[in-house]
């Protein structure tokens, strides 16, 4: 495993608290809204200003962040996931199947549109997981 970083959810304000952070604690700040990803044409036009990924990174601080797209409000304890960079596709798949028995699969790990496999998870202790292995560049 490469490593873990927090990736926090926000109600449409996650632009506006990472520029907070970004005063906060330094570092280069990127973003993606929906209506700028291939996603776009998945969505309601309604979401298209909406982050789908944030990343504000200063030396080896990495804070992962996104609007809350999937609609239905955010809970308390349910505003941030434990975001897990994994060395291997296989590695992957099987922290998946052991972090998901006993609790929920949410999102079955598949590679996706920016090039990762990326899976989502709730496990046994209610604590939200998301998996993603990046394919070194050939």
């Amino acid at each position: 495993m490469k490593r873990i970083d927090a990736y926090l959810f926000f109600e449409n304000e996650c632009r506006e608290a990472m520029n907070f952070y970004q005063q906060c604690l330094g570092g280069e700040l990127t973003t993606t809204k929906i209506g700028e990803s291939p996603a776009a044409a998945q969505m309601p036009a309604d979401k298209h200003d909406m982050i789908m990924h944030s990343s504000l990174t200063n030396g080896e601080m990495t804070l992962l962040a996104a609007d809350n797209c999937m609609g239905g409000k955010l809970e308390n304890g349910k505003r941030m996931a434990l975001s897990l960079n994994c060395s291997s596709s296989e590695e992957l798949h099987d922290v998946y199947n052991k972090l998901s028995a006993g609790g929920k699969a949410t999102h079955t790990p598949r590679v996706e549109f920016w090039g990762d496999t990326f899976g989502m998870l709730t496990d046994k202790y209610e604590v939200d997981w998301m998996l993603s292995y990046k394919p070194e560049a050939k």
